[in-house]
């Protein structure tokens, strides 16, 4: 263990806390949407979850811990959630998209998008890109923090598409691919009950189908096998416990948690968001803003003249450091590096070739431009989406799959470093 990089860690950790406080001063939600940044980039770095890896680890090892794992967090998420909903429907609030000026929102209903090709075009986009990049949206920002320079340049390129994606839109939405469209907030269809049961049977059919190609891989000795890192795993016990221990230490701040740890703490994270804000979980969006801010700053665009920044401009001209959404990504990363910090083993990782860092390109920017087709990522249009009862985000997990497993191939074709 490197016992300066756990003084560094500690020290970083100290450092947020402070600027949290003192963000808070100028507005509460800055503070509060940076420290859920970095509780989440923590979790997400020490289980290793992602949501691409729950496609990519499937379909290349036929491993299928972190695929369950994902069904668990969306069972109990959508759980949790419906309380929410129900409660706010109970107290006459109403669904965003229906909701008439000045009514009560069910909090959540905002991620409640349109069925439409589009929609299905743009998350296709984005289950390539997310392979080809290494990572989804909360991933890249995830492996941003914890050393991954392939991370860094596919960010930039999501940016870069986020911001492209923004400025072709209003064109998008004039096509049938956008016009033909529909919004189905399922309790509106089944009741919440209905809604529930409906929603918790299709992750029920997702795990068992996990399952059943998980030994379909078994049998056919076919299957690699999930490894950790040696440093990752459990220490001995000693013959006495001492709280005060490297044994503690290592339980606590450097042992690797399950998928399963990572779930239930992300579950929780996601409750915390939308309790807190009366808005879901999105990543995707913020990268739009901070594209703008970007090229802005050098010269080459003036999104003022954009249709789709009409309602973004308040969010342009007060600037990254007073934009909550920025907050929360910029904790994402800060608290993904605090994590191997804080274990002792963070290190800065670049084995890829100029070859790599073309297709790093074209996955940032696939991911990009199809978080704005969808109107979302793996977090806003399938996570959220999903676990706030909208159908759109059934449907973008579909083409999600669908350019997930395109995108691996594409990997394996072009011995793509990721």
């Amino acid at each position: 263990m490197n016992k300066t990089q756990v003084f560094a860690g500690v020290a970083i950790l100290i450092a947020m806390v402070a600027l949290a406080v003192s963000q808070s001063t100028k507005n509460p939600k800055l503070g509060m949407f940076l420290i859920t940044g970095l509780a989440i980039g923590y979790l997400m770095q020490r289980s290793r979850f992602g949501f691409a890896g729950g496609i990519r680890r499937i379909y290349v090892t036929g491993e299928a811990s972190l695929t369950k794992a994902l069904m668990f967090l969306f069972a109990i998420s959508l759980i949790m959630t419906a309380a929410v909903h129900y409660g706010a429907y109970l107290n006459g609030a109403q669904v965003a998209y229906k909701a008439v000026a000045g009514a009560k929102i069910i909090p959540g209903t905002q991620n409640v998008d349109p069925v439409c090709l589009l929609a299905i075009l743009g998350g296709t986009l984005f289950g390539i890109g997310m392979m080809l990049g290494g990572g989804c949206a909360s991933g890249t920002l995830t492996d941003a923090g914890e050393g991954e320079g392939r991370a860094l340049i596919v960010l930039f390129f999501f940016v870069t598409g986020s911001l492209w994606g923004g400025h072709d839109m209003a064109w998008w939405q004039k096509t049938s691919l956008y016009t033909w469209k529909t919004k189905v907030y399922l309790p509106d269809v089944f009741g919440y009950m209905g809604a529930i049961i409906i929603s918790l049977l299709g992750f029920l059919a997702i795990y068992v189908f996990a399952k059943w190609y998980e030994n379909k891989r078994k049998r056919e000795n076919t299957l690699i096998p999930l490894e950790y890192a040696e440093w990752e795993k459990e220490l001995p016990e000693p013959d006495e416990y001492k709280f005060f221990s490297k044994e503690t230490y290592h339980k606590f701040f450097v042992k690797r948690w399950s998928f399963y740890t990572g779930a239930v703490l992300l579950a929780a994270m996601f409750e915390v968001i939308l309790i807190s804000s009366g808005k879901s979980w999105g990543v995707t969006t913020t990268f739009m803003d901070w594209g703008a801010w970007m090229y802005q700053a050098v010269g080459l665009v003036d999104v003022s003249k954009w249709p789709y920044f009409a309602e973004q401009m308040k969010t342009i001209k007060g600037g990254f450091m007073n934009d909550p959404a920025s907050m929360r990504n910029l904790g994402i990363i800060i608290g993904a590096l605090i994590a191997p910090l804080l274990a002792g083993h963070f290190s800065f990782k670049r084995g890829f070739k100029f070859k790599d860092i073309i297709f790093y390109a074209i996955g940032g920017i696939f991911m990009g431009y199809g978080a704005r087709l969808a109107t979302g990522c793996n977090i806003g249009a399938l996570y959220s989406g999903i676990c706030n009862f909208s159908l759109s985000g059934w449907t973008f997990m579909i083409a999600l799959t669908i350019g997930g497993i395109m995108g691996v191939n594409l990997v394996k074709k072009f011995n793509i470093a990721t």
